[in-house]
C-alpha cells in the first residue's frame, strides 16, 4: 500500500506542476486512456485514446485550457497490478482513476470516472 501512496502523491504532484514531460513519465508508450473528458474536449464520440503521443497531444491542449488545474488526493486503493485514485479534479468534479501497470511499472491502461 505504501508504494501505491507514493505513486499517487507523485502523480498528483506531476499534474499540479503542469509539467507534461513529468506527467507522461508515469505512462507506457502503449498507454490507453478512457475518459468522458476526451469526448467533451473533442466534441465527438471518441472517449479512448491509444498511444503516448495521442495522449500527450490531448493533455497538452487540456493543460492550456485549464491553467488553474489542481488535483487534491483523497484516497488511494490497490488491486492486482493496479491502483485507483480518488481525488478532487477540475470543474468541481470528484474523480476516480483506475490505472493498470505493465511489467516495467508504467501505467498502460487508465480509466477515469467523474461525479
Amino acid at each position: 500500500m505504501e508504494e501505491a501512496r507514493i505513486f499517487a502523491e507523485k502523480w498528483i504532484s506531476s499534474w499540479n506542476t503542469h509539467n507534461l514531460d513529468d506527467i507522461l513519465s508515469h505512462y507506457a508508450e502503449d498507454i490507453e486512456v478512457t475518459t468522458p473528458m476526451i469526448r467533451i474536449a473533442t466534441g465527438g464520440e471518441q472517449s479512448t485514446l491509444t498511444g503516448k503521443q495521442a495522449v500527450a497531444n490531448y493533455w497538452a491542449t487540456a493543460l492550456k485550457k485549464l491553467p488553474d488545474l489542481k488535483f487534491e488526493l483523497v484516497e488511494v486503493t490497490t488491486g492486482v497490478h493496479s491502483v485507483a485514485l480518488y481525488y478532487k479534479s477540475v470543474m468541481g468534479k470528484m474523480a476516480i482513476e483506475v490505472m493498470f501497470f505493465n511489467q516495467e511499472g508504467k501505467v498502460n491502461k487508465m480509466m477515469a470516472h467523474y461525479t
